[in-house]
């Protein structure tokens, strides 16, 4: 079959499949830029289903970009607890106020003035454009790459630049010219229900006649996983009539205007009795949490303050704070809250 001919006969048969049987998401429902881009930000290094639980609530909170735009940080970050990695809800702030600054809250329609806003690259660009503005923009996303290296038989690893490179090329020639909105969605698709990790589903597979993989379990091919670093830290839980003590982040800090357990020197935490530990992942680290109780003498230091108890929901704080926070005031009785509360104010003669 002809370059042209397999392009095309391999687009159009991946369309039909999805128009029959492509699942139902709110965001497949719409072609307003903002909820597209919104949905493509939730969802890298997102799931779908903790997007789903999200996604709406989110779109009434921030419908337009202006909504976003006049927000202040610590409320877009509060919005974005649980979704994680919250660089991208800063990003996405930033690219809406660009957009209401420039193009009066009108999204531009062309890849260049689009890849000109903050936080936003190749891949998010062509999903505006090819999911808001029905226009040929290759996608390739990690489900994507892994479908196009089977169906090429391709063994070069997918994060090699000579990987990303030959994915690039090959989205651009097998996007469908007159509906490139659901043949994106639907190589993504295929990717997350058929053409999955390890073993996949081929028996099934809509496009099973055009794919050349011999051994599709063993690909794609990745180069060498980064190692996982362990890391700790030594927080104090100092409880009193005034609220429980918090640190804000610094600007230049990963979790910048949130909120977290003040931290020690671990000399001084491990001379304090300890409370509990947990253990977190953040991307390539492992991180431990060893977390001790304060003396009532101990004073806050430097962005460190007092937050009520009732305040504490109302302040962005990451995942792993606010479940540790919410278990150790659910286990402890509230009297032993006013107790300790009571306990702390004498001691530090307040």
């Amino acid at each position: 079959m002809k370059t042209a001919d397999f392009c095309r006969d391999f687009a159009q048969t991946l369309v039909n499949w999805f128009l029959q049987y492509g699942r139902d998401y709110p965001w497949r429902r719409t072609t307003d830029p903002w909820a597209i881009l919104v949905s493509e930000v939730m969802l890298q290094q997102t799931t779908i289903p903790t997007v789903l639980a999200r996604y709406e609530a989110w779109m009434q909170r921030y419908p337009t970009p202006s909504h976003l735009a006049q927000a202040s940080e610590q409320d877009a970050l509060l919005s974005w607890e649980g979704l994680g990695y919250y660089r991208r809800v800063r990003a996405l702030q930033a690219a809406a106020r660009a957009v209401c600054e420039q193009y009066a809250g009108v999204f531009p329609q062309s890849e260049s003035k689009l890849r000109a806003l903050p936080g936003i690259g190749d891949y998010t660009a062509a999903a505006v454009l090819s999911f808001a503005y029905n226009k040929p923009a290759p996608l390739v996303d990690a489900n994507v790459a892994r479908v196009l290296a089977r169906i090429y038989n391709d063994p070069t690893p997918i994060d090699s630049t000579a990987g990303r490179k030959n994915m690039a090329q090959r989205a651009a020639v097998l996007v469908h010219r007159s509906n490139p909105r659901a043949y994106n969605s639907a190589l993504m698709e295929l990717g997350q229900s058929i053409c999955i990790p390890g073993r996949p589903n081929c028996l099934i597979c809509p496009v099973r006649p055009f794919c050349h993989a011999q051994h599709p379990e063993i690909l794609p091919v990745k180069a060498a996983k980064r190692q996982i670093t362990t890391m700790e830290h030594w927080d104090i839980w100092q409880l009193t009539p005034h609220g429980l003590l918090m640190e804000q982040q610094p600007t230049t800090a990963r979790h910048a205007g949130m909120y977290r357990l003040p931290r020690r020197p671990r000399e001084l935490a491990q001379s304090l009795p300890h409370i509990c530990d947990q253990t977190y992942a953040i991307t390539r680290y492992k991180v431990t949490r060893h977390l001790h109780r304060a003396r009532g003498d101990m004073s806050p230091q430097n962005a460190e303050q007092y937050i009520p108890i009732d305040r504490l929901e109302s302040i962005p704080m990451a995942s792993p704070d606010r479940k540790l926070v919410l278990k150790l005031l659910t286990e402890l009785p509230e009297q032993t809250h006013l107790d300790e509360a009571k306990k702390q104010k004498k001691l530090s003669g307040r």
